[in-house]
């Protein structure tokens, strides 16, 4: 494990395995930041939240009552103790429910599907915690198919996946014999974390509150509860973790639940800011070095440009 030398190699190496179907991305909150100026807040319609920014919206629309925190988990739980869970989910999906502009980062992995599916590759499994749907809209812009999976918190289905394609859902009841998903021929994004779903509020899902967190983190069978085909597409490729910091608890939880350094068999990369103090930064690779993630410091902004550009480049060369 080390922190990345950010050479031309690496954007050779990653986007040549983009090209070959065997790089699994993984986006975290901080992916809906590619692209926003520096210093500006989040803005409905225009620049998706982050979690602090959600946290700040949940605490603000119930006057919660302590102004320095900023803990998502706990201002959520306040929420559903006061009002219930449909009015948390009610005050969740309102930042979400505009028709944001996909980002750089979100129009580069549908961008890659389209290379992917004219040479007959095998397409993209996508893993990310984020509610919202520009991913899919992304796709959608460009015309390009995809399968969503995502994690059901409430309900007689909590603990399973649903499968949506072409607005058709259903729960994934038998994971090891489910054949519905063809992730040789359309990209799977899986929503590990819930989703809003936009043509119906009813099914909106998020893994928010302490209480949703100590109910996933002590289920042992969570990777067991997606299907087979992408249990294997897990172990047998690349993590590129994009809009992460190994401190963010949810990726921990996450990577634990899918079965720990088993899905990181091949070497993988993280990028992200680079932390302010060189304290931090000792935090941030002793956290990743347990799990071999060599680390890339720099803004997603430009990641995602360079990458582009080298992907473009080896598309037109083959």
């Amino acid at each position: 494990m080390s922190i990345q030398l950010v050479q031309e190699d690496h954007y050779f190496l990653v986007a040549k395995r983009m090209l070959e179907g065997k790089v699994v991305p993984f986006l975290g909150a901080g992916a809906n930041l590619c692209g926003r100026p520096e210093g500006q807040s989040w803005k409905k319609g225009q620049y998706l939240p982050n979690a602090a920014e959600l946290a700040a919206q949940l605490a603000e629309s119930v006057g919660y009552p302590d102004p320095d925190d900023h803990d998502l988990m706990r201002i959520s739980q306040y929420v559903e103790a006061k009002l219930g869970t449909r009015p948390l989910y009610d005050y969740v999906r309102d930042p979400f429910d505009a028709l944001y502009p996909p980002t750089a980062l979100h129009r580069f992995l549908a961008y890659t599907a389209g290379l992917l599916r004219e040479r007959n590759v095998p397409r993209q499994v996508i893993l990310t915690t984020n509610y919202d749907d520009a991913l899919e809209r992304a796709f959608a812009d460009l015309g390009e198919p995809y399968d969503l999976i995502w994690y059901e918190a409430k309900g007689p289905d909590r603990g399973r996946f649903i499968h949506e394609r072409d607005g058709s859902c259903a729960p994934i009841l038998l994971p090891n014999e489910y054949d519905e998903l063809e992730p040789d021929e359309r990209t799977v994004i899986v929503k590990l974390h819930g989703a809003m779903v936009r043509a119906d509020r009813a099914r909106d899902s998020y893994v928010i509150t302490e209480d949703d967190y100590i109910r996933y983190l002590t289920r042992s069978d969570i990777a067991r509860q997606l299907p087979v085909v992408l249990r294997q597409r897990l172990t047998e490729r690349h993590l590129l973790f994009l809009g992460y910091s190994m401190r963010d608890w949810n990726l921990r939880v996450v990577l634990e639940r899918l079965g720990g350094s088993d899905v990181l068999v091949n070497q993988s990369w993280s990028v992200q800011r680079e932390p302010a103090t060189p304290a931090s930064t000792k935090i941030e690779l002793t956290l990743w070095g347990d799990r071999d993630v060599d680390l890339v410091f720099m803004l997603l902004d430009e990641y995602v440009d360079e990458l582009t550009d080298q992907l473009g480049c080896l598309a037109t060369a083959a």
